[in-house]
């Protein structure tokens, strides 16, 4: 009976019986536009009257969740709670939403996973390809991003799971975490390059004659390569061109004469065709493991228990 105490108060009734989603809808557009007239205008309704919603969400919580500033609202510390929990709301909704459209049209499920498509993609789209025969009416949807982005759609709800790179920055309270292996990055030029004859490149001529293709500072990879050139006492590249899409960092060292740093298993391809060619330097920069993250106290479903025993599996 303690444990349910909490949820019998007065509170918790009061929020039950008028707290709804079209509340938690205007925090997530107040949220990310911190403005109330184009929050109305999102909403279809006027002004005083979003104003008026505000003003009644606040007082089921009892506290002041926005700041009203002279040109917008900013969200308090407690506001910015609240919108977080109203995001992982509103996805988990459209998640049920499109489940129980699909077993509607006669289809068996939903399942979303994201991927940082640097590590084991062979891997990844194997245990898809498996998972889609044995249930053909299963709706698999597989969006690539780095890793702190995936984190974040994972803790929003927009995500099932994710393989992606444990970090400092993960919360250990927050996910599960299965290891699936680690990854050797390279760096790398277009097959045509000025460097990719060479036998012998020094670090410090690399990092100030060429402009440099990489992931954005918060990936795992830059955050790596930047240790590493600072326990090495080597300058950080002043040339750089940041791009969070592996793919367009693919095409994009076709037609420049960068050099890129990324894991080895994303240039599997490139590399076989003569696209790009590794350069003769020697990289011991390590990175961490990479593997399945999921959100603790979350019963896993059917699909993504079957899904993680296939990637085990291989």
């Amino acid at each position: 009976m303690d444990k349910i105490a909490p949820h019998s108060s007065a509170q918790y009734r009061h929020l039950l019986q008028r707290l709804r989603y079209k509340h938690l809808h205007m925090l997530v557009i107040l949220g990310n536009s911190q403005n109330m007239k184009r929050t109305a205008e999102a909403m279809y309704m006027s002004q005083p009257a979003a104003s008026r919603m505000l003003q009644e969400i606040e007082d089921m919580f009892a506290c002041q969740l926005f700041l009203r500033l002279p040109h917008g609202m900013r969200p308090t510390a407690l506001g910015k709670e609240l919108i977080s929990f109203a995001t992982r709301s509103l996805h988990h909704l459209e998640g049920c939403m499109q489940t129980l459209t699909l077993q509607q049209q006669e289809g068996l499920g939903y399942l979303s996973v994201g991927a940082i498509m640097g590590a084991a993609p062979e891997q990844v789209m194997q245990a898809i390809a498996r998972l889609k025969q044995e249930r053909p009416r299963l709706c698999i949807r597989v969006m690539g991003d780095t890793s702190d982005e995936l984190v974040g759609m994972l803790e929003q709800g927009r995500i099932d799971l994710a393989i992606a790179r444990r970090s400092p920055a993960i919360a250990d309270e927050a996910f599960n975490f299965v290891p699936l292996g680690n990854e050797i990055l390279r760096i790398v030029v277009a097959s045509n390059h000025a460097l990719s004859g060479q036998q012998q490149i020094e670090w410090p001529a690399l990092l100030r004659d060429w402009p440099w293709i990489l992931q954005p500072p918060s990936s795992p990879a830059r955050m790596a390569l930047e240790q590493y050139l600072l326990e090495s006492a080597l300058p950080l590249p002043g040339n750089i061109i940041e791009c969070s899409s592996v793919y367009s960092m693919l095409q994009l060292i076709q037609h420049s004469n960068a050099v890129m740093l990324l894991a080895e298993s994303a240039l599997q391809d490139y590399l076989k065709m003569g696209i790009v060619r590794i350069l003769p330097i020697e990289v011991t920069i390590p990175l961490p493991p990479f593997g399945i993250l999921t959100r603790k106290h979350e019963v896993l479903s059917e699909e993504q228990e079957i899904f993680i025993a296939y990637l085990l599996r291989h």
